[in-house]
């Protein structure tokens, strides 16, 4: 009924769409035959709002996949170089945060685990929204910021590293076995804020997959059965996301456009001295407006990584004439 209710709705939008536009021409013809330049004018004002409407279901219809609709988790770690990095990591947080934001999505925090002296070794959020996953399993990979260190007292310029990973939330009704011999189940002391109660007790909980080394933690929660049972979706999800790769990567074994996670394979940079750029290395698309970028401002990348991934080029929509 999910699915039925999905289509009708793109239906439903698509022949809206095409309704609108045939009484857009036909106004902008009664017009031109009239010569009357104000319903011209908002004849034409009408059918640039509905290419506007057509680039969007456009690519909302790339996000077809099979767990594109799902909820995501989005985990972050920052790489070698100390505070650096941390500091890089805490800006990406930020700037998935207010990505999703923008979209009208909802967050919920469900681990950080804070730098020694700013910013953040690693961070696992929940984004909740039509196709968070969809949008998201694009960011997956290793990102690079080029910037005059603020915590250098010479000024100098810094390059650092931030590995992101996105995983969809899994529908109850797809089962995953996980044999109990094959985890690790760890309970600790939360760190960093969060009141007496969670420092002082064991209520986090980390979860190791023996056979994958997987490792997934949780320590929102006060209650650590609640933390738990978050650290085994978690888990599902880790794994149903790595069977999905798996499948994509066989599947396109002979496209060499494709990035796997790791250092050394840096999907995108962030350059912000000595100019100011960012550039997606995948699919060439750049901004010359880096703090729009960290703001949130991340769907030409995303939307150009979606069209690469199907086989297409940078979305664009032709003349609607």
């Amino acid at each position: 009924m999910r699915e039925r209710t999905r289509l009708d709705s793109s239906i439903a939008a698509y022949r809206g769409l095409e309704n609108e536009f045939n009484d857009a021409v036909g106004l902008l013809e009664l017009a031109e035959s009239e010569n009357d330049k104000s319903m011209i004018a908002d004849a034409e004002a009408t059918i640039a709002g509905l290419r506007s409407r057509a680039e969007a279901m456009k690519l909302e219809s790339m996000l077809s996949g099979e767990a594109d609709g799902n909820d995501a988790y989005l985990e972050i770690h920052a790489g070698a170089g100390g505070t650096e990095s941390q500091d890089w990591a805490e800006m990406l947080l930020r700037m998935y945060t207010r990505w999703a934001e923008r979209k009208g999505y909802r967050v919920e925090y469900l681990e950080e685990s804070q730098g020694e002296e700013a910013g953040i070794k690693s961070a696992t959020i929940l984004v909740k929204g039509t196709n968070a996953y969809g949008w998201l399993k694009t960011e997956s990979g290793v990102h690079r910021l080029v910037r005059i260190s603020p915590f250098d007292s010479n000024a100098r310029r810094h390059t650092s590293f931030a590995s992101v990973g996105a995983f969809p939330v899994i529908d109850d009704k797809i089962e995953i076995d996980i044999p109990e011999k094959d985890v690790r189940l760890d309970v600790y002391r939360a760190s960093g804020a969060g009141g007496q109660h969670v420092n002082k007790t064991e209520s986090a909980v980390r979860i190791t997959h023996l056979p994958t080394g997987i490792v997934v933690q949780c320590q929102n929660d006060r209650s650590q059965h609640k933390n738990r049972a978050q650290a085994w979706a978690m888990l599902r999800a880790r794994l149903y996301e790595a069977e999905i790769r798996k499948r994509e990567e066989a599947a396109a074994a002979e496209n060499a456009a494709k990035s796997d996670i790791g250092w050394g394979h840096q999907i995108r940079s962030y350059v912000l001295q000595p100019y100011q750029l960012v550039k997606d290395l995948r699919t060439g698309v750049e901004s010359h407006s880096p703090g729009d970028v960290l703001d949130g401002e991340l769907d030409p990348f995303m939307a150009a990584s979606l069209a690469q991934k199907i086989g297409g080029d940078k979305p664009e929509v032709s003349d609607l004439d």
